[in-house]
């Protein structure tokens, strides 16, 4: 199981009130919430391994040097010799650490690797595992990893983690017309505000899905814009080929890194808490004995 923890904590952040304080008064919402999410999910999937993955980067360079928009309206500073800073909610940074330390005190494997998101690290998991994987996100990029043959699935919150979408090749062709690797190009036609990419003009969703339908993929697209017999209309021709720098970049953009190099670490999910007496600091200081508590418990099943 690998958890897009950003996404995870995020939706925490906004799911569980920000009267759950600290003691001195901080604000630790989002660290309860994920807590409890983990919890939930060991206590109704038990998986053999459970990896937290990191943004290291959540703004690589790598990609804003081939789309400039990548992200670009989530920038609150940009850092020249460094990771952009995201704007984020004032109250929510502080947890991070916080989260981190929880994680590392229970055991849970945390990976990030310096110059790429949580999306790559999971790729090149999900492309090293071999056996069924479980993707947990509320991130619809991640549905480009979805392979029945290989047993890969994303597990998708709809409410906390107790209701969750099982995003399978059958729910993908149903929703979007697509499989796992189609979704990739689907998102790079039809573009994609909230992460700064644009798109081709005129070619929303469901264009994308029929001209991916029709041609196969992106190559056989833009084959397409070239054989005069193919049944593109003049309009889609034309923005097509008009958009053809952006749909050479796209795709290294778009698709999640399969070659991250990852440093070691042990995925195995912990039977017991690896730092006892530190989570039992962690829960006094931040007063979380209740997720710490409900957490533990579920690890010991």
């Amino acid at each position: 199981m690998l958890l897009d923890t950003a996404s995870l904590y995020y939706r925490a952040y906004f799911g569980v009130p920000d009267s759950v304080k600290a003691p001195d008064g901080t604000p630790v919402n989002a660290v309860r919430g994920l807590l409890d999410f983990i919890g939930r999910l060991v206590q109704d999937h038990r998986p053999d391994d459970l990896v937290a993955c990191m943004d290291a980067d959540w703004r690589p360079h790598w990609r804003v040097e081939l789309i400039p928009s990548y992200k670009a309206h989530r920038v609150a500073q940009e850092t020249p010799s460094g990771p952009d800073v995201e704007e984020t909610p004032d109250t929510l940074a502080p947890q991070v650490p916080i989260i981190e330390a929880a994680l590392d005190a229970f055991g849970i494997a945390r990976v990030g690797v310096a110059g790429y998101e949580a999306d790559d690290v999971i790729g090149t998991l999900t492309g090293r595992a071999t056996g069924p994987v479980d993707i947990v996100t509320g991130d619809r990029d991640l549905y480009q990893l979805v392979d029945d043959a290989k047993r890969r699935r994303v597990l998708y919150p709809l409410k906390g983690v107790g209701t969750l979408q099982v995003t399978d090749e059958a729910w993908l062709r149903e929703k979007y017309g697509v499989d796992g690797p189609g979704y990739a190009d689907l998102a790079l036609l039809r573009g994609d505000p909230s992460d700064g990419l644009p798109g081709v003009p005129g070619i929303g969703e469901k264009t994308a899905a029929k001209l991916l339908d029709a041609y196969g993929d992106l190559a056989g697209i833009i084959a397409a814009i070239e054989d005069p017999t193919s049944k593109l209309t003049p309009t889609q021709r034309k923005r097509l080929d008009e958009s053809r720098p952006y749909l050479a970049v796209a795709p290294k953009v778009v698709q999640v890194a399969s070659d991250v190099p990852l440093p070691p670490f042990d995925p195995a999910l912990p039977a017991t808490a690896a730092q006892p007496d530190l989570v039992a600091a962690l829960a006094h200081r931040w007063g979380l004995s209740g997720a710490v508590e409900r957490l533990g418990s579920a690890l010991r099943l």
